[in-house]
This record gives structure tokens, sequence and C-alpha cells, in this order.
């Protein structure tokens, strides 16, 4: 099993948008072969700042949604909202 953990710092006037995009992410990733959950943080000191936590069966199946073109479309979308892009890093047991 994987767990991959994005970061993300939203621009504040962009808050809304980027939780419709966030949801929209999640509802695609539930559908992949190989999730298994995943939850979505924001920092107690900082509600601009989101930690995405999820969960793949193998790091094949975390790559596999990582590459998809759909994915890769909404997250430049997402980035393009943030103050700095996306930090994605994958854990294993």
């Amino acid at each position: 099993m994987v767990k991959v953990l994005l970061e993300r710092e939203i621009k504040g006037e962009h808050v809304g948008e980027i939780i419709r995009l966030l949801r929209h992410l999640r509802v695609l990733a539930m559908q992949q072969l190989g999730y298994i959950s995943g939850e979505t943080l924001h920092a107690v000191d900082n509600p601009n700042y989101y930690l995405v936590i999820s969960s793949w069966e193998s790091l094949e199946h975390w790559q596999d949604w990582f590459n998809n073109p759909e994915r890769q479309k909404l997250q430049e979308k997402i980035d393009s909202y943030m103050e700095s892009p996306t930090r994605i890093r994958a854990f294993t047991y």
C-alpha cells in the first residue's frame, strides 16, 4: 500500500473554485483502479493550506492516476490558483 501526500497553498481569493476542483478530482480518483481512500485537511493556523492524503493499493496504481490526462488537466487548473505548485510525496510502509 502507498500513501500519497499533496500539499497545496491556495491564493485566498480562489478558495471556492479550488474546493470545487478538489471535489471533482476526488470523485474521479475514487473511480480509479487501486484507489482505497482519501481525506482533505486544512491547517488550523492557515486556512488556505491544504493537505490531501490518499491511499492506493500500489505505487503503480497511483502512477496510473498521476499520469491520467483528465487528472493532469484538473491539476493544471488547480495549480493556476496556487501560491506555488502542488507538492506531492509518496510513502510506503
